[in-house]
């Protein structure tokens, strides 16, 4: 409840704060304090320190296993302002509104990890898209951020939609929105069924899983680069923890039901999102379908729904988070987003050339990277369930195919000639970088570092 309020509160804030503070340092300054705020709040919560104590009515409620995600999307979203917020600054204008909309979304993910009715689940997954809309199309010079905009709007309404059917389909068949009373004893009749099925595909889309994933390539192109780091990374993850609360809690007991389509979307996505990015010439592009890819191996999470399951999501979403983050701070700082345009990188840049070798060496899962372990993991939740290993064994050749597009990023960055792109970086921008890429090798050796948060 803290983080769910604080997170409101500072996106208010972060709305007025042009008017008050003339520095964009200063709005930046303002917003980092109060994320750092929000994520003191959030752990001082799993202490058992509430600063709201509000009754509402069983609709939420904050387990450990919720503030714990939220704990680690907090700490993701710090870093990305600590590489990224200055960049925000050459989208447009309307700098303190960018940083207003982010803690927007942050509060509809807090919302989405901790919702016990289907309502609190819809103003959840609304909050966190809505200003994304926004986020999207901000910059107006750019046709194809405007394009990107629309497409993700009319596309993001018409799966809201089907999760608005879903939710009124179940009411039909229970009587209430609570996902609680009809865990216990789910009804198997046909209204209910559908309801299930139109929220699995309305999810499926917002965590851009195949074949609900047409949208993502071209609204994380088209965005601004330091919007897209945002959206593949903090939200893509806020909405999965809504995917596995939902059929973890609604629909646990019928998951010999859907447990068979899951897989199903599981490996399509795997094998669409990685054969597609073998062929991309843009960097931007191909991490838009290894977003997908990954996608897939979380996806993992949701067909096994057992306690691996939930210690791999965790840790999934620290190095996915992590890395991802990272890889587009990097970017972001150059012209040319061809793999070409890394060409002899490492001469000119060797400190970011080898940061960035560690967060691409992470998503592709080599072992000491916290990449790997987390794979691990969601293979193992997978495998634990003793159904359908052909799925397991699929994901393992997918994640072989990945490296070979991840790689080609290393391999243009230090074995191909050129004159390598000449950027200007602070030294607390490679600092950062680097204490990043310490934090994925450490948590690909200590994994525990983050899972045993969960039994304290």
């Amino acid at each position: 409840m803290n983080a769910l309020l604080l997170t409101a509160i500072f996106g208010v804030i972060m709305m007025f704060s042009s008017f008050l503070l003339q520095s964009k340092a200063a709005i930046r300054g303002l917003a980092i304090t109060g994320l750092i705020i929000v994520v003191i709040a959030n752990i001082l919560e799993m202490s058992g320190t509430v600063f709201f104590k509000i009754d509402t009515k069983g609709m939420i409620g904050f387990d450990r296993f919720a503030l714990l995600f939220n704990t680690i999307v907090f700490i993701s979203t710090l870093i990305y302002f600590l590489l990224s917020a200055r960049d925000m600054e050459k989208v447009g204008i309307n700098y303190s509104e960018y940083f207003s909309l982010i803690f927007f979304v942050l509060c509809g993910i807090t919302l989405s990890s901790s919702f016990r009715s289907l309502l609190m689940l819809f103003l959840g997954i609304e909050i966190i898209s809505i200003p994304l809309y926004i986020l999207t199309g901000s910059d107006k010079r750019n046709l194809k951020s405007n394009e990107a905009s629309l497409k993700y709007f009319l596309l993001g309404a018409f799966s809201t939609g089907l999760m608005l059917m879903g939710i009124a389909l179940i009411y039909g068949a229970t009587g209430t929105f609570s996902t609680m009373v009809t865990a216990k004893q789910p009804p198997t009749s046909a209204l209910y069924i559908s309801g299930m099925l139109l929220l699995m595909f309305s999810m499926a889309f917002k965590v851009s899983a195949a074949p609900f994933h047409f949208w993502t390539p071209d609204v994380y192109d088209g965005a601004p680069t330091v919007f897209t780091s945002f959206m593949a990374t903090i939200v893509k993850v806020g909405a999965f923890i809504a995917f596995i609360r939902l059929f973890g809690d609604e629909f646990g007991n019928l998951q010999s039901q859907w447990q068979l389509l899951i897989a199903l979307i599981t490996a399509i996505t795997l094998f669409i999102g990685n054969i597609t990015a073998v062929f991309q010439q843009s960097v931007k592009r191909m991490l838009a379908y290894s977003s997908i890819s990954q996608a897939g191996f979380i996806m993992l999470s949701v067909f096994a729904m057992n306690q691996d399951a939930k210690e791999g999501l965790l840790l999934y979403t620290a190095a996915y988070c992590l890395a991802t983050i990272g890889i587009f701070a990097v970017l972001i700082k150059l012209k040319d987003y061809s793999f070409d345009g890394f060409n002899a990188f490492a001469k000119q840049q060797p400190l970011l050339a080898a940061v960035t070798t560690i967060f691409l060496l992470s998503l592709a899962g080599i072992p000491l990277t916290a990449g790997f372990l987390s794979k691990f993991y969601m293979l193992k939740a997978a495998a634990a369930t003793g159904k359908y290993l052909w799925l397991v064994i699929f994901a393992v050749l997918m994640a072989v195919v990945s490296v070979y597009y991840y790689f080609r990023v290393i391999q243009a960055m230090y074995f191909k000639d050129g004159d390598g792109q000449v950027i200007v970086v602070s030294t607390a921008f490679k600092l950062t970088l680097v204490l990043l890429a310490a934090l994925i090798i450490l948590l690909g050796i200590f994994p525990n570092l983050i899972i045993n948060w969960l039994y304290f």
